[in-house]
């Protein structure tokens, strides 16, 4: 989904290494109930293949943007969010180029936060403990200044609210056969007849699998894999213009008009005010909570 095509030639003369090489994120941990790590993806490759950890991981984007993948959903992580994976889930990660990434792995009952993967809002306050825990040396203890900053950061992070940035999935084969489709080229238009006719189904047939495997009718499901699509792209540095392209707009005032629908503003608005910034930390993000319900 995501390529370092547009690196310069002087970058990919460096051969990416793997990102997972570089840290233990398993090791036995349990005195510290939680530990944190910043990356940049300039030196690593774009593709975290399907992996697990023993605890729960929350992934933030400080830039650029990053899409996890498990065996029910997609969820994407834009610039100021984070998606939360539980301890034990399989999980893929795809980044784009100019991705600087910071994971956060939290000891098992060390705080209660979803049981499910989810995209959550990120307090720029929460985000900051965060970078302060992955600059800290070494161990901590509970009682010291960084224990203590860490059981603040805890209780900060099970009261995020939640994003409608996830894009189900499904395993039915004929599903699963048409998500990779379009992932792959998002700017397929065939209608629901033309995918009916692709997979030997009925439209009829198609269409009430759709809604049973994915909750969202095939409209919304290529919508919300639309608004997936590009706010990962123009978190790497596309332009608008492209994106609407890519995605098969007639115009990019067509495209414009979509992702104002789903997210309350238009694509450069959304970057400039701070994607997923919470203004409101009891309350769900408008722009989010628009989105899951255009889903």
């Amino acid at each position: 989904m995501i390529s370092k095509s547009g690196q310069s030639a002087a970058t990919s003369a460096v051969t990416p290494r793997p990102c997972i090489d570089d840290f233990d994120c398993d090791s036995d941990r349990s005195d510290r109930p939680a530990v944190a790590l910043h990356l940049d993806f300039s030196d690593y490759e774009a593709e975290v293949p399907q992996h697990s950890h023993r605890q729960g991981q929350l992934i933030l984007a400080l830039h650029g943007a990053v899409t996890c993948t498990t065996a029910n959903g997609l969820w994407l992580v834009p610039p100021d969010c984070g998606v939360w994976i539980p301890g034990g889930v399989p999980h893929s990660n795809q980044v784009t180029p100019n991705a600087r990434l910071s994971y956060l792995f939290v000891e098992p009952g060390a705080v209660e936060l979803p049981l499910e993967c989810c995209t959550l809002s990120v307090s720029p306050m929460l985000r900051e403990m965060v970078l302060r825990l992955a600059g800290v040396p070494g161990g901590y203890s509970e009682d010291d200044h960084t224990g203590r900053l860490v059981r603040v950061l805890l209780d900060e992070l099970a009261l995020m609210p939640r994003e409608g940035l996830r894009l189900p999935v499904s395993g039915h084969p004929k599903i699963a056969m048409i998500a990779r489709a379009l992932t792959a080229d998002p700017g397929d238009r065939r209608t629901l007849a033309g995918w009916a006719a692709h997979v030997a189904m009925s439209e009829r047939s198609l269409k009430r699998l759709m809604v049973q495997e994915t909750g969202l009718t095939f409209g919304q499901w290529r919508r919300q894999l639309h608004l997936v699509v590009a706010l990962r792209e123009l978190a790497g540095g596309a332009t608008v213009q492209r994106v609407a392209g890519d995605l098969g707009y007639e115009s990019v005032t067509a495209f414009i008009v979509m992702f104002k629908k789903a997210m309350g503003t238009t694509p450069t608005g959304y970057f400039r005010t701070g994607a997923g910034r919470v203004d409101n930390p009891g309350g769900a993000h408008p722009a989010a909570d628009r989105a899951s319900r255009a889903a």
